[in-house]
């Protein structure tokens, strides 16, 4: 849901094409620097929260942090843009923060895996010492398509993360399902979308899996290409999101839209409508 005008207004637009949770960016995600939350800020939020049902869970993180980056400088420049990403969180009270992680660049995978992990520690321990508490928000690395070289588009990157860091548990995983369907999981099939579970099961346990982000995709499985769609209308099918809405593993699991829209915000309202009546049994 967009901010413009104020955090708080994110509600109203949500409510409005009939959303029971949201997305927001705390901040502009394409600028390092942000303007501190102020007390007026604030309050307009809280009041926002008070009015309306709908619980705002997830905030994305800027697009410019790369916790993989293996120069120090803008690494460096990233951990300084992450705790603050999860300070605001705190003072919003907004529980989970999702972030793509990061590219290695060219130091490869398994260093970049490595980096993330150290920045992640790095970040939680600085928290504890000013606060003395643990971080409010959780952590979401998002799966990715693999574009360039993005780490987390297999399962076994995140559970060789996790298996890194000294709180584990202030962690988890977001689920994109364009960005795992063209990292090579096949969601189409019932065989298909089970294997794919199984794996992630394997590797990080479907307990870490806090939130979806619910996308069609405009190339093919295994394409490493990434590019959403709306809801059925691309490589994907309705298929895959079927199997999603009537798994009861994941019937109060946080699912938000990333697809393209218009101005008026129209295909969120069709994209839900889609989504939703590929329930069973639903009216």
């Amino acid at each position: 849901m967009s901010v413009s005008g104020g955090l708080h207004k994110a509600f109203e637009r949500g409510k409005t094409v009939g959303c029971q949770t949201i997305q927001i960016f705390t901040k502009n995600e394409r600028q390092w620097k942000s303007k501190p939350l102020g007390e007026l800020e604030l309050a307009a939020w809280q009041a926002a929260v008070l009015a309306h049902e709908i619980m705002p869970v997830i905030t994305h993180d800027s697009y410019l942090i790369n916790l993989a980056n293996p120069a120090e400088e803008p690494w460096e420049k990233s951990l300084v843009a992450f705790k603050d990403e999860i300070e605001r969180n705190t003072l919003l009270g907004i529980p989970y923060l999702v972030t793509h992680a990061g590219a290695h660049l060219t130091s490869g995978e398994e260093a970049g895996l490595t980096r993330i992990a150290q920045a992640v520690n790095r970040v939680h321990n600085e928290i504890i010492d000013e606060t003395g508490n643990a971080p409010g928000t959780m952590i979401l690395f998002e799966t990715t398509a693999g574009q360039g070289s993005s780490l987390g588009y297999k399962f076994e990157h995140w559970g060789r993360l996790l298996d890194q860091l000294e709180h584990p548990e202030w962690t988890g995983i977001c689920f994109d399902t364009c960005h795992v369907f063209a990292s090579g999981y096949d969601l189409t099939t019932p065989e298909g979308y089970e294997s794919t579970m199984d794996e992630f099961q394997h590797f990080i346990g479907l307990d870490r899996l806090r939130a979806f982000h619910m996308n069609d995709s405009q190339k093919g499985l295994g394409s490493r290409v990434d590019r959403h769609e709306a809801i059925g209308k691309g490589a994907m099918g309705l298929e895959p999101f079927r199997f999603l809405m009537n798994d009861a593993r994941f019937s109060n699991t946080p699912m938000v839209l990333e697809t393209p829209k218009g101005p008026d915000e129209k295909e969120d309202i069709v994209n839900m409508a889609t989504l939703r009546g590929l329930v069973r049994g639903a009216n």
